[in-house]
């Protein structure tokens, strides 16, 4: 997989086991290669599709509606399984020493990024081609590292 062997060599990241939340989406096809070679490279690594080994994560139409308007919105994130999920990620980000964002991803997984720079904890800004956008911001973190097309 293309930048998958810069990712695994970051020097950083090559000298000690780190505990390491992914941040992505679940339409990002290289989000379970990166976490199974984070994992087969020795580091600990959280999952949001698959949190605990009974779970397969968290999906808005297990709150009973798609969180479509503000209103179901509203109601859905009062569901047992929106705070269940939440807590499985946040609990998640605050037991982790780095994060890595995987792209393309959305708004949800540069919150987790932005609260794990905000935290001090490391950050690594995997980028790809696909849907890329420029992003300021994307300073906060300690290193980028680019897949190949």
């Amino acid at each position: 997989m293309g930048g998958m062997k810069a990712l695994l060599n970051v020097p950083w990241l090559l000298a000690a086991q780190r505990k390491i939340y992914v941040a992505s989406s679940w339409r990002n096809g290289h989000q379970q290669g990166i976490v199974s070679a984070l994992r087969d490279a020795g580091h600990e690594v959280y999952d949001f599709r698959n949190p605990r080994p009974d779970n397969d994560g968290f999906r808005w139409t297990d709150c009973g509606e798609a969180a479509k308007t503000v209103a179901s919105y509203l109601r859905a994130m009062e569901h047992p399984v929106a705070k269940r999920g939440f807590a499985f990620d946040k609990e998640a980000l605050d037991w982790s020493d780095t994060c890595i964002l995987v792209l393309p991803c959305g708004r949800s997984a540069h919150l987790e990024a932005g609260y794990a720079a905000g935290q001090g904890k490391r950050v690594i800004w995997w980028l790809h081609e696909d849907g890329f956008e420029p992003e300021l911001m994307y300073l906060l973190g300690h290193d980028f590292v680019v897949a190949a097309p």
